[in-house]
């Protein structure tokens, strides 16, 4: 598989504290890529094409909707992070909104999406016909906490669907098969200094065989086969690597524990195992996917 790496942007300083907005730009310019393989993998299997009409929830700033409507498919995509959504908006249609793109527009991918705020569904696609699919792409399982918005989200999504649409949860491997886990769990012991509960929301802990069948069952949602993906993450540098890294939101309670250049400074150092002679990082990853029936 080809290397994933980013280049850090110019000037960049990694110790500098990061707003919502410069979060949302790490998480758009070098970590959401890392999920691609994911992302085109289950495509391929779901056969995703001109007939899907495709929930995208939590849809990020916006490369899992922009490859399913390369491939011809309606997508609608949301989300409560607004900074990220505003990324997806100006990265997708930069001169027209989702809904308003007319139809001699030169880009059919506009007319065949749009993004909702505020994470609430909308009844139909973007076609104006229900769903066929509904993914969540944002991996579950290495966070305490991680799946308990998603429950009340998939119930509220599944009846805006048509009777046996596919559902598809995705979520981290097993920690033995992804390298990422030994850096995460820097997370788990910076928070640890603070005395909160384990249990604490945001707070890492290994992923567990059964948590994408969990939330399945929670949403009422019956399990259909599964699939696990090779999801290696790849940088320039180091520096890159923690900004990526700490703009998945898995670190939030290790900064909340200290402060966030002690734990730049100790991720930075969990990733040296990792890096190459070149200084890329590159650490393999497998995750996992879930596929439902409603």
């Amino acid at each position: 598989m080809t290397p994933t790496l980013v280049r850090n942007q110019l000037g960049a300083d990694a110790s500098a504290p990061a707003d919502a907005g410069t979060r949302a730009r790490d998480w758009a310019e070098i970590q959401e890529r890392m999920l691609a393989p994911l992302y085109e993998a289950v495509y391929d299997r779901m056969e995703v094409g001109a007939a899907t009409r495709m929930l995208s929830l939590g849809c990020g700033s916006g490369l899992a909707m922009l490859v399913a409507a390369a491939r011809g498919a309606h997508v609608t995509g949301v989300d409560s992070d607004r900074e990220r959504l505003a990324l997806a908006r100006a990265r997708l249609l930069p001169d027209a909104g989702w809904d308003d793109a007319p139809a001699h527009s030169p880009h059919p991918a506009r007319r065949r999406a749009r993004l909702l705020e505020d994470g609430v569904p909308a009844p139909v696609g973007a076609d104006g016909a229900p769903y066929n699919l509904i993914t969540v792409f944002e991996p579950i399982g290495c966070a305490a906490g991680d799946s308990e918005g998603l429950v009340p989200a998939l119930r509220s999504a599944v009846p805006l669907a048509v009777r046996g649409a596919t559902v598809v949860l995705t979520g981290w491997g097993p920690p033995e098969r992804c390298a990422t886990a030994a850096v995460l769990q820097v997370a788990a012991r910076l928070a640890d200094t603070a005395g909160p509960p384990r249990t604490e929301p945001g707070r890492w802990r290994p992923t567990l065989r059964d948590d994408l069948e969990d939330v399945a069952a929670r949403a009422g949602l019956k399990p259909d086969g599964s699939g696990r993906v090779s999801c290696p993450f790849g940088y320039a540098d180091v520096g890159s690597a923690v900004r990526g890294l700490l703009s998945t939101g898995l670190f939030d309670a290790a900064v909340r524990a200290t402060d966030r250049s002690q734990v730049e400074k100790e991720v930075a150092e969990a990733l040296h195992p990792y890096q190459r002679e070149d200084g890329t990082v590159w650490m393999p990853n497998v995750f996992r996917y879930l596929v439902c029936v409603t």
